[in-house]
């Protein structure tokens, strides 16, 4: 597990671009066969990349969290941005088609990971997860039937189309949020105005992105912002003091989480 420590704002204006990498960017989420995580003490938050090729694979604890398995004091929303998986919670399955969520609270004990054809294309399950002191029912929510919204302007090349999965008026949680906004074509800013959210860290996971093509984030206090490059399925945790927009070189979706007070 890598591990991230929390920041300072006054910190941020000595980072160098290596520097603000290494501290706000999580390159590599999905490695086959593999669960990797990076567990930030901005909020406690997790973020988590499964890619199941050969077969099933178990959700871990780690010695990090100090839990006998994961979601002992935790709960987590997910995303599958790859191929059809199924996803099964202490003997539940819940087939996982591109762009549907899942939201598992605590006490869940056994969960696993799979594709259903590897050959094809696999599953790729994003999970963002917070401590939760409050357990609710496991909950599957297809592409697109959460809250729907349609926002922006293509003059203004932010018209795009936000669907609200964890959230006050859908599926209770403890503390995590989670949603899905895709661009329409020849759109690429995503949030505006940009914005912080006080005592919230919030994540963006950047998908669907051609390879060729990248996304200027934009972060930092609101009087001095910093930028970093991203990639398609790369992530950025964006502390509370932070702002959280940015700009692509083509359109994309990305998952928006965010988890504390």
């Amino acid at each position: 597990m890598d591990v991230r420590h929390a920041t300072h704002p006054s910190q941020i204006r000595t980072f160098d671009t290596t520097a603000l990498r290494e501290h706000y960017l999580v390159e590599r989420l999905f490695v086959d066969d593999a669960v990797t995580a990076t567990y930030t003490h901005e909020d406690r938050v997790m973020l988590v990349g499964v890619k199941p090729v050969s077969g099933p694979i178990a959700l871990p604890s780690f010695p990090e969290i100090r839990s006998d398995f994961f979601f002992e004091s935790r709960e987590a929303g997910i995303i599958n941005v790859g191929g059809d998986g199924i996803a099964t919670v202490d003997g539940t399955a819940y087939r996982m088609t591109a762009g549907a969520c899942l939201y598992v609270g605590s006490g869940a004990r056994d969960v696993t990971f799979e594709s259903v054809s590897a050959a094809d294309e696999p599953a790729r399950y994003y999970l963002f997860s917070a401590p939760a002191h409050r357990s609710y029912s496991t909950t599957l929510t297809e592409p697109g039937a959460g809250i729907q919204r349609e926002l922006g302007d293509p003059l203004t090349s932010n018209r795009r189309t936000l669907n609200q999965y964890i959230h006050e008026n859908g599926v209770q949680s403890c503390q995590v949020v989670m949603g899905v906004t895709t661009l329409h074509p020849g759109s690429m800013w995503n949030t505006l105005p940009a914005h912080t959210h006080d005592r919230r860290t919030e994540c963006y996971f950047y998908f669907d992105l051609p390879e060729d093509a990248r996304v200027v984030h934009l972060m930092g206090q609101p009087s001095e912002t910093r930028h970093l490059v991203v990639g398609n399925e790369q992530a950025i945790i964006a502390p509370s003091w932070s702002v959280h927009s940015g700009v692509g070189s083509a359109s994309y979706s990305f998952v928006w989480a965010m988890a504390g007070e």
